[in-house]
Formats: C-alpha cells, structure tokens, sequence
C-alpha cells in the first residue's frame, strides 16, 4: 500500500493520474475513489477536495477552461466579429493544452460509458453558455451571441478531435483555425444557394408575362 503523503504537492495531477492508470487496469466502473486516492499516495479526504466524484476527476478542468475562455473574449479589441473574438479566445487557452497524448486515454474512457459521455454533454452546453454570457458582456445581442457561442464550440469539437486523433500534425490552435476556415465555405455555400433561390421566382414571374405582351401585340395589328 502507497504511503500517505503529510506534504500534497501536485495533488490534483496526482489524482487525476492515478485514476487513468486504474481505469485502464480495472476499468472505469470497477475503480473506487480510496483505489484512486491510495495509488496517489494521498487521502480520501485530499480527493475530495478537488473532485466531488470519480466522474470529476476527467472533467475537473472545466471550470478553469470557462474562465480562460471568457477572460480572453473579453480581451478581445473592439470591433472583432462575435465569431473571431470566440475562435481567438479558443485558440489563445488552446495553446496551453497539454500535450495530445495525455487525452487519448480520456477520450475512450468518455467514449465507452454513457454517463462520462452525458457528463461532456453537460459540460459542454456550460462552456457554450459562458461564451454566450461573454458577448453579451461585449454588447453582442441575441440570437447573434448564442449562434457564435454554437458555432464555437462546433469548431472546437471538430478541431479537438482531430488533434487527439494525430491523424494530422497541425497543433491545436492551427486546427481550430483550419477548422473556422471550413465552417465558413459551408456557410457561404449556404449563403450563395438561397440568394438563388430567392431569384428565381422573379424569373418566372418575369416569364410568365411574356406570352401577355405578345398577345396584345397581335391585337394591335389585327385593329
């Protein structure tokens, strides 16, 4: 049995450590909070000042991201778009991740248990209504504050897939920017299909009169 630290340097790292390592060795639903705390060297009571569950102990981060996050929206200059001053805050708390590697685990451990997959869920619509309270702090109103908080939280999703993946070497700050790039060629093919299909009853309005003015050409000159 590890030794009780009295001195709890880097509890929260140790904690979370020590929870991948005995999900992965007894899984996630056979691993006990005292495991956990006994392979950190650490007590019950010490995790327990950091994480109300073992659920926790993936998502105890959440409210530090939130933090950044709005903190760096309300950084943004003035005049930035409600889009751009959403993707730079990403981007700017993006650059501290840690290293890849240290989500895979995480990632499949989420991905294989409905209640860490809800938890996410959960977390998730909390950051995309942080970012929503941060522009409306900016003076960016509704539904206009709600839309770029989705849209943001869309791009980061598919940006932080991507990256955890290795699939392609960009960082994560490149993928969030790459994909912001996507989303807006989707957008503007939208954009470009309804001018379209506004245009074209005016063209068939247009048409249909033809047939009008010719037929009262003929009575012209049959008179």
């Amino acid at each position: 049995m590890a030794r009780m630290a009295r001195w709890e340097p880097n509890a929260r790292e140790r904690l979370v450590d020590a929870a991948l390592e005995l999900f992965h060795e007894r899984g996630y639903n056979r691993t006990t909070v005292g495991e956990i705390a006994v392979r950190a060297g650490l007590t019950e009571r010490t995790f327990f000042r950091y994480f109300t569950d073992k659920r926790e102990v993936l998502f105890g981060g959440a409210r530090d991201l939130e933090k950044g996050i709005a903190d760096a929206i309300a950084a943004a200059p003035q005049g930035t778009s409600p889009l751009d001053a959403v993707v730079g805050s990403l981007e700017t708390i993006a650059a501290q991740f840690p290293p890849r590697r240290d989500y895979r685990a995480r990632e499949r451990l989420i991905a294989a248990h409905p209640e860490l997959r809800e938890r996410d869920l959960i977390k998730l619509a909390s950051l995309t209504s942080t970012i929503a309270e941060a522009l409306r702090a900016r003076g960016v109103v509704d539904p206009a504050a709600s839309l770029a908080a989705e849209a943001g939280i869309a791009i980061f999703k598919v940006a932080f897939e991507r990256w955890v993946s290795g699939a392609q070497p960009r960082d994560l700050p490149l993928q969030i920017r790459a994909a912001l790039g996507e989303l807006q060629i989707v957008t503007a093919g939208s954009t470009s299909a309804s001018s379209k299909s506004r245009a074209a009853p005016v063209s068939r309005r247009q048409t249909s009169k033809k047939p009008k003015t010719r037929q009262r050409a003929k009575e012209t000159r049959s008179s």
